[in-house]
């Protein structure tokens, strides 16, 4: 019962995160920043990783390598944003910091849909075949891009300068 209640409560605070993470991304490519939005996103991340490591298991596996790093990146990505208020390079740290850790949550879907979904256990049984490999690459590729994009275009001047919209 605990398994599956935490099961439900895990993918819930994932999904939040998935969900309000590309928003997020999309700010920090536009110079901007949804207060609300980005408090939300970086603590279901964090609450993502962490609840994690409340399953059951007796050997270290891939997830608990991806969680420790997911964890690693949020604690810098979080006071680059909170403590550091942006200032110098803390603004590049939270830029590439909050496309990571996108791309972090994203890997993990991505290899649960491929062991979940029939037609894609089908093609990659054991997450070694190409077409996982190529969809994990693409991922990649698509985040770096978006990450490099983040670093160069948010500027926290612009996006924590108060709203003047009514």
């Amino acid at each position: 019962m605990y398994v599956l209640i935490l099961t439900i409560v895990h993918t819930a605070i994932s999904l939040v995160a998935l969900a309000t993470g590309p928003a997020v991304v999309a700010d920090l490519l536009g110079s901007r920043e949804r207060e609300g939005m980005t408090k939300l996103f970086l603590a279901m991340a964090l609450l993502t990783s962490a609840t994690g490591f409340l399953f059951p298991f007796t050997q270290i596996l891939p997830s608990h390598v991806v969680g420790v790093v997911a964890l690693v990146v949020l604690a810098v990505t979080i006071p680059a944003r909170y403590r550091y208020q942006l200032r110098g390079a803390w603004r590049w740290i939270y830029a590439g910091g909050a496309v990571a850790s996108l791309y972090l949550l994203v890997f993990v879907l991505i290899a649960q849909l491929f062991t979940k979904i029939p037609a894609l256990t089908a093609a990659a049984p054991t997450l070694s075949e190409p077409p996982f490999a190529v969809t994990q690459a693409a991922a990649f590729a698509i985040f770096a891009v978006l990450g490099l994009l983040a670093v160069r275009r948010f500027h926290p001047a612009a996006a924590l300068a108060p709203s003047t919209a009514g």
